[in-house]
């Protein structure tokens, strides 16, 4: 089984897209536009032409999905982005400071990268395009939090 989240967004999908897998290092498989639908789709205007209706994000043995999505098919699509995070787990702490970094530019970090009581790195952030995200490391055997 594979559990894989799909990201929406109003004609942003292939920037994000492109921007996540520069960051993680990924690779993505599929863009597929509204445009080069089958005949008799009902999404007519042309300014959704080139908005994607199914892109695909491998990184690793993992994915992210995503779309672009206009209010009158998604509601909410225009609200801020709640009661989810993309969370990310690596073993490095450079890779996940790095990865936070990148992933806050033009954003918004909630929670600074830094040292938690249940990890020697943790941050968690809001995109440029409106995606929360969650960034941990995973304390290797052994590992205790500073004593402050």
């Amino acid at each position: 089984m594979k559990i894989v989240t799909s990201l929406s967004f109003q004609g942003q999908c292939r920037e994000a897209f492109e921007f996540y897998a520069e960051v993680l290092g990924g690779k993505i498989t599929a863009a597929m536009p509204y445009g080069d639908g089958p005949p008799g789709m009902p999404i007519t205007d042309e300014k959704y032409k080139t908005w994607l209706m199914h892109c695909w994000l491998e990184v690793g043995d993992q994915a992210l999905m995503g779309a672009d999505m206009d209010a009158a098919w998604a509601p909410n699509i225009d609200k801020p982005k709640n009661g989810f995070d993309v969370t990310l787990h690596t073993e490095d702490g450079d890779e996940g400071r790095r990865w936070f970094d990148r992933l806050s530019e033009g954003g918004k970090a909630v929670m600074p990268f830094g040292e938690t009581f249940w990890s020697p790195g943790f941050g968690s952030l809001i995109d440029r395009f409106g995606v929360p995200w969650m960034i941990n490391t995973i304390p290797s055997a052994g590992w205790q939090p500073s004593q402050g």
